[in-house]
């Protein structure tokens, strides 16, 4: 029956779009599924038609194929980045499948789809489980892709060692089709460490292992950091060579993340050789692409690549622009960084937190099966015993309370900044949405001030970052000086700051503003260094000309700002409410550029 199976698999696939035409015989679903399953990487074009076939005759599969053709269907969805129809349906097959292998890949799909749209703390989470549950599972495919996508999610996060162990666990349990990925997460686990002895020879063992397994999704992704060391090293044109070589391969997968990739590295080798039309087209390519997937990390070397370009060429307002947007773009990368690593010690503090519950409730439990059975002969001996396990309960609830403060901070470092201990850019951003939806409903005035100090780079070269930062810290006290509980007051990066004043009207933020700047100058002034001298340019816009929206207002309040700044700086200026070009201010670009 096997041979026959296979026979008949044969003749399907090799009459190509006959295989819409042919009945499917229940006995051959199966044999079906799994192939499909194993070309849907090197494939993806018989893998599509497979899946539309069986899917057009459902009503006649067993429950179990169902679930497996549903469970495929949403990886499809998933890998061209349609993440609502792939949550849907995992979550249908979570609810009524029977099938432990089934419902334990969906799991393991889901991480990986929570993990590429940056929510890692629910990731990690679901992740932890899946590795508890492990044991249980006897599914050879169902293992491999719990360990890679472990192996990858550490390697996310920074816990290099971790990616390792795990890699290393897919190659002890099979050289199936899950080493290449394996082998995948391992390298890049080995690149991003910095540990680069013997990498090129493992570089093209690992090409080799892909190439035999027929992933070239993977397979590309080696040759990705491949192209990477080659740049680093200052070889330009073998990383365009490796890049090109692979980039026809690479757009017939579809991976969208994996093309980004491979744009942004061309874009930046080419710009290195001094091709700049190259350089360009690619880094234009990747931004286009950020329209529907944005991948921080592609997008903010390309916007690098276009300002370095614009900058050479002396379109001077171009490269203002495109530096603009690159730095929103590495922040945002950064930002991801950032709350990988937070979110897998966010979770390791959680289930640590879980586990001294449980062992909580276990000598609690104890304590009572020991005072319902305490006999009159070994009254004072199970005492005894007693007053042991409630110093192990004091114990246990004194780390408790350390690890509810460890998260705490966890916490507050995520939304203040370091220095002033104000909000971050962030968390400043998504308090003043909120602020402003609400004054927004309720029909109230509200008014966002942006503050930037005047010549604050001459001070640092004069007198160090350590004055620096005790002017930044004293400046932002003169702010909290002026302002109310209800408003809100962020660093958005540097020496600018935002504050949101909501239920104030403009001539009222006017003179609040005019007291924080005489305040700043004074507070400034009374430093340690008699010779010192720092004011600040303000920009003001208003909801009842800019309208609720953070970004409108953003935008007029830096249009304001920058004309403070034209006007001589150490003054407040006020937005009509209309965005002004800066072509008059060229100048003044080009130097906050350099």
């Amino acid at each position: 029956m096997v041979i026959a199976g296979l026979v008949l698999l044969g003749m399907l696939l090799a009459t190509g779009a006959a295989l819409a035409a042919v009945p499917v015989v229940a006995g051959d679903v199966s044999v079906l599924l799994r192939h499909a399953d194993s070309i849907k990487l090197s494939d993806p074009g018989e893998f599509q038609q497979i899946l539309d076939r069986l899917d057009s005759d459902s009503a006649a599969l067993a429950p179990d194929q169902v679930d497996y053709l549903r469970y495929l269907q949403a990886w499809r969805a998933a890998y061209h980045g349609d993440y609502q129809t792939s949550d849907t349906m995992v979550d249908e097959l979570l609810e009524r499948s029977n099938s432990d292998t089934v419902l334990f890949r969906a799991k393991v799909l889901k991480v990986n789809t929570l993990a590429e749209r940056s929510r890692y703390e629910e990731a990690f989470q679901l992740e932890s489980q899946l590795l508890a549950q492990l044991p249980e599972i006897t599914d050879p495919d169902a293992r491999g892709q719990a360990l890679v996508i472990a192996a990858y999610l550490y390697e996310e996060a920074g816990q290099y060692d971790l990616a390792f162990e795990y890699a290393d666990q897919v190659f002890k349990e099979s050289t199936g089709p899950y080493s290449c990925k394996a082998e995948h997460a391992r390298l890049a686990a080995l690149y991003k460490s910095g540990r680069l002895e013997g990498i090129d020879e493992q570089f093209r063992k690992g090409v080799e292992i892909c190439t035999e397994a027929k992933d070239p999704v993977y397979g590309n992704g080696i040759r990705f950091y491949m192209a990477s060391l080659a740049l680093q090293r200052g070889h330009a044109d073998e990383a365009i060579r490796l890049l090109e070589g692979n980039y026809a391969t690479v757009t017939r997968s579809n991976y969208q993340m994996l093309i980004s990739e491979f744009d942004a590295l061309l874009a930046e080798a080419y710009m290195n050789t001094g091709q700049l039309t190259q350089a360009k087209r690619f880094a234009l390519q990747v931004i286009e692409q950020s329209m529907r997937n944005e991948y921080a990390e592609s997008l903010s070397i390309a916007y690098r690549v276009l300002y370095l370009i614009e900058k050479h060429q002396g379109h001077l307002d171009k490269a203002l622009a495109y530096h603009e947007q690159y730095m929103l773009a590495n922040k945002g990368y950064l930002s991801a960084v950032n709350a990988r690593a937070l979110a897998y010690q966010t979770v390791q503090q959680q289930l640590a937190a879980k586990k001294l519950q449980i062992d909580t409730l276990s000598k609690q439990n104890e304590i009572l099966r020991l005072e319902q059975s305490l006999d009159r002969k070994a009254t004072e001996t199970s005492r005894l015993y007693i007053i042991l396990l409630a110093t192990v309960l004091a114990f246990i609830a004194f780390w408790t309370y350390r690890i509810k403060r460890s998260q705490l901070r966890f916490m507050r470092l995520a939304r203040r900044d370091g220095l002033t201990d104000i909000f971050n850019r962030q968390h400043f951003v998504s308090e003043a949405e909120q602020q402003l939806q609400y004054c927004r409903k309720s029909g109230r005035e509200a008014c966002l001030v942006l503050i930037d100090l005047d010549h604050f780079k001459a001070v640092n070269d004069t007198y160090g970052h350590a004055v620096g930062d005790r002017v930044l810290k004293r400046a932002v006290a003169a702010c909290q000086a002026h302002l109310r509980s209800t408003d809100i007051l962020g660093r958005l990066g540097g020496e600018e700051f935002g504050i949101v004043l909501p239920e104030c009207t403009l001539d009222q933020v006017l003179d609040r503003a005019e007291r924080i700047r005489l305040a700043i100058v004074e507070v400034v002034r009374g430093d340690a260094v008699d010779d010192i001298c720092v004011s600040a340019s303000f920009g003001v816009a208003s909801t009842t000309r800019s309208g609720h929206e953070l970004r409108q207002l953003l935008i007029h309040a830096d249009d304001a700002l920058y004309q403070a700044k034209r006007e001589g700086r150490n003054r407040v200026s006020v937005s009509d409410g209309r965005a002004k070009p800066r072509l008059n201010a060229v100048g003044a670009a080009t130097e906050e550029v350099q």
